[in-house]
């Protein structure tokens, strides 16, 4: 399995049926809203967005491999579940460390804006 192939095709077709196979169980996942470890826990807040966010996709902008470190730059849109229904958009990156039997043991997001950049956009962009 070649991981960098795998994760494209994740990124695409994010965040339906994601290789969870990729991660340790313990993974350590942790973005400017959240932190927690565990796979599980990941998978929850993938399906999370799947359910109450509408027309979610991740735009993957860069991907590099470099030893153990993982690279890369996306943008994440979907639309908001309120009865205005915003287009958001969040820029950013990620850094994913893999262990030694190959899996990804840390993910940790990036953003290009601020958590309060973030919600302005809920209450300004109508659809």
């Amino acid at each position: 399995m070649n991981i960098i192939e795998v994760l494209k095709a994740d990124y695409a077709r994010f965040p339906e049926n994601q290789t969870y196979s990729l991660y340790a169980e313990d993974v350590r996942f942790k973005d400017p809203l959240t932190s927690f470890k565990g796979v599980g826990r990941y998978r929850s807040m993938i399906g999370f967005m799947e359910q109450w966010f509408e027309a979610v996709e991740m735009e993957l902008h860069s991907l590099q491999q470099i030893d153990q470190r993982i690279e890369t730059t996306w943008t994440l849109r979907w639309i908001a579940p309120v009865p205005w229904q915003p287009k958001m958009a969040i820029s950013g990156r990620s850094e994913l460390m893999l262990n030694a039997e190959g899996l990804i043991c840390s993910h940790v997001d990036n953003w290009d804006c601020s958590r309060l950049d973030v919600l302005r956009q809920l209450f300004s962009r109508a659809r």
